[in-house]
């Protein structure tokens, strides 16, 4: 078979790859949004909140930019070492925990449990960093914006659980 065709079938592989982990990525941005929601009309204007707290259109462009980069992230681990590897398992972790904390927090309604859900999050990034790193220092570098947003998401929660 001719070398360019089976390099442009490999190039359409490669995107179409690239495409499904932002689908994943934005599958479960897509339910947490959703759960989220469950909380947004009233029980998170209820809450007493620090006057730093950043206003929702925020933080979610902030989450869009986030969940493009964990995609491109596991994207680049994925062509090295394919979907069966315990750094993709490490990022998938996190992505259920990801989710986890949106229904904790709004759907549950109970910050003190998101507070320790996202403690479990945290963990589970750096560990996939960690794993990442030297696989793609670049997928492992895309998670650093992440897990620096749930450091401070991390703060604003426990700052929301005490005010309460």
């Amino acid at each position: 078979m001719d070398q360019t065709i089976l390099f442009a079938e490999s190039k359409w592989k490669t995107f179409g790859a690239l495409l499904i982990w932002l689908g994943i990525c934005f599958g479960v941005a897509a339910l947490g949004g959703y759960a989220t929601s469950q909380g947004l009309s009233l029980y998170y204007p209820s809450l007493r909140k620090p006057s730093w707290t950043p206003p929702g259109y925020v933080i979610g462009t902030i989450w869009q930019v986030l969940y493009t980069l964990m995609a491109i992230a596991a994207w680049l681990v994925w062509r090295k070492v394919g979907v069966f590897h315990l750094a993709i398992a490490c990022f998938i972790l996190q992505l259920v925990l990801n989710l986890g904390w949106s229904y904790a927090f709004f759907v549950m309604q109970c910050p003190e449990f998101a507070y320790y859900e996202l403690c479990a999050l945290w963990l589970s990034i750096a560990i996939t960093i960690y794993f990442f790193w030297p696989i793609s220092r670049i997928g492992a570098l895309l998670l650093v914006p992440y897990i620096l947003w749930v450091t401070f998401a991390g703060y604003l929660n426990y700052t929301i659980w005490d005010m309460n």
